[in-house]
């Protein structure tokens, strides 16, 4: 058992009270059982990772924090999907085992020198292994649902380690089982990624994953669906966030965020019509092809006449704060809580902030989208100790 220790320092948000205690294991066995003693004493316990997601109030955390640092990457083996299952022609992949603790950007980083792809896109994300799951963490068109596997998970509930498969974990947009109540401690995520060094050695370069999403795709001056090489995709990913202010910056005040503080709303397609033609939106399934029903066959065949089946499509919360009047780098009166100088998406500690003054400019950004817009923002970090 470790001394109190303060919370601020171990959230890149920089804020947040002490905590009662902290335990800090550095292998996986003595994360189970330091976990398990933990949990056995009835005590509240607040699960910590890399500190990127989670803001705690000023009053701190009374209670004892179980800190996951354990590292470590095992490449477990490697397969070929045959020419038969691959509507491209056979493909080799590598599967690898990496502790929660291990920070997420570091992984990426090893994978892009062996040339794996599969994550290259989600470079310069802070946070640990352990915690991506439970977020599903995202960007330029890439998940990390599309690459995991499973989970090996202690659950609070038996006691026991289970093996959860990606199936099981609910992954959705910026959402997960884990998220969502299934309590415990992710010990280490399993990855399946494509392996290029077979590639390589007839292209001459080792190719990232098809190009997904368009400012990556132009930034790159290439188009959707190309492939690049996985080093200047993981250069270009790491400028385009730097540029935002979403790369970690001990000399950049800016990047002292929990990253995007609000997700992305989802909301029918009739209730997007209702806002102004430019706003931005992207359907989150295809467009339902035509078809012919002979008029015969209509009775009982298809949607009533007059009615539409319920579409859902994502809208930019970005842009709903810019046109809701909170500009780039606004603030509150007298607080050291601030709307990121480089993009409306991040609210960051400017220097010397309290848990309380972020608290205040989120109610009021949310308050105001919500009285433009008629759109209640959700935040995307953690909240210990407070809400909105």
């Amino acid at each position: 058992m470790i001394e109190p220790v303060l919370l601020s320092t171990l959230t890149t948000f920089r804020v947040g009270g002490p905590s009662a205690a902290r335990v800090a294991p550095v292998t996986e066995q003595d994360l189970i059982n330091e976990t398990l003693v933990v949990w056995g004493m009835d005590e509240n316990w607040l699960l910590l990772g890399g500190g990127s997601n989670t803001i705690v109030a000023d009053e701190g955390f009374d209670g004892i924090v179980i800190h996951v640092v354990t590292r470590g990457i095992e490449v477990l083996g490697r397969t070929t999907t045959s020419e038969a299952d691959a509507v491209a022609g056979p493909t080799d992949h590598v599967r690898l085992r990496v502790q929660a603790g291990e920070p997420w950007d570091d992984l990426v980083a090893y994978t892009v020198d062996n040339g794996w792809a599969g994550i290259e896109a989600l470079s310069g994300i802070p946070g640990s292994c352990g915690a991506a799951p439970v977020q599903n963490i995202g960007a330029y068109g890439q998940e990390i649902s599309d690459s995991l596997v499973a989970i090996d998970f202690l659950s609070y509930e038996t006691g026991e380690v289970e093996r959860l498969q990606r199936a099981d974990l609910g992954l959705g947009y910026r959402t997960s089982a884990l998220k969502q109540g299934l309590r415990g401690v992710v010990l280490a995520i399993e990855l399946e990624l494509h392996d290029t060094a077979a590639e390589a050695s007839v292209l001459g370069s080792t190719l990232g994953q098809p190009l997904k999403y368009a400012q990556l795709a132009g930034a790159l001056g290439v188009q959707l669906g190309d492939r690049v090489p996985l080093s200047i995709v993981r250069a270009t990913v790491l400028g385009l966030r730097a540029g935002k202010g979403m790369v970690l910056d001990p000399s950049d005040p800016d990047t002292f965020s929990a990253g995007s503080f609000f997700t992305n709303p989802i909301v029918t397609e009739a209730f997007a019509r209702s806002l102004p033609t430019d706003a931005p939106r992207w359907p989150l399934e295809a467009e339902p092809a035509d078809r012919v029903i002979p008029l015969e066959e209509y009775m009982g065949v298809g949607p009533v006449p007059g009615e539409e089946p319920v579409r859902l499509v994502k809208l930019s919360a970005a842009w709903l704060i810019e046109r809701s009047g909170v500009s780039r780098g606004f603030r509150l009166p007298g607080s050291r809580a601030a709307v990121s100088s480089k993009h409306t998406l991040a609210l960051t500690n400017t220097g010397g902030a309290t848990a309380e003054e972020v608290a205040e400019l989120a109610r009021y950004v949310l308050g105001r989208v919500q009285a433009e817009f008629g759109v209640n923002l959700q935040p995307e970090p953690v909240l210990v100790g407070f809400t909105l």
